[in-house]
């Protein structure tokens, strides 16, 4: 199994709402706690992996249902600020600091709106439009995905 099948997995888990997943295989033992505050991966492997097909197989069978998309007319209207990269959504620089922005809050151009980490590396995300943030569409400390709506602004 590859780290790629392994952060799938982890990505999968943490969306699916699962508190605990065990994965047990011949070679390898892989144990995924979420809670509130993160996400916990263990894995154990004994032997020399084993060939690709083999291992990919169990974890495919596994299928979530689509989560369903609340799109209506009234979002239409707001133009919605989007992650530039893949990683954990922060919307505070600390735990003990401020969010940096707010439902209402108004925000301008190059205004910092949250905090993306990747590979150890807090990148702040400022904002490309002016207007008020209407909406949070990504809890605190979740994984976001490339062009993952973030906030929904009303530039009005």
């Amino acid at each position: 199994m590859d780290i790629k099948e392994i952060q799938n997995l982890i990505k999968f888990v943490a969306k699916s709402g699962a508190s605990e997943v065990k994965l047990e295989m011949e070679d390898i033992k892989i144990t995924i706690k979420t809670g509130s505050e993160k996400t916990e991966t263990t894995i154990v492997q004994a032997a020399p992996m084993a060939p690709l097909q083999q291992v990919a197989t169990p974890v495919a069978a596994v299928e979530a249902p689509a989560p369903a998309v609340n799109n209506t007319d009234d979002d239409a209207k707001y133009i919605t600020i989007k992650s530039p990269i893949i990683g954990t959504f922060y919307r505070k620089s600390a735990p003990d600091k401020p969010n940096f922005t707010e439902v209402g809050s108004k925000v301008n151009v190059g205004d910092t709106v949250c905090i993306i980490e990747a590979m150890k590396l807090f990148n702040e995300i400022e904002s490309e439009v002016s207007g008020t943030i209407v909406k949070v569409l990504v809890d605190d400390s979740s994984p976001v995905e490339f062009d993952q709506p973030l906030f929904l602004v009303d530039p009005s």
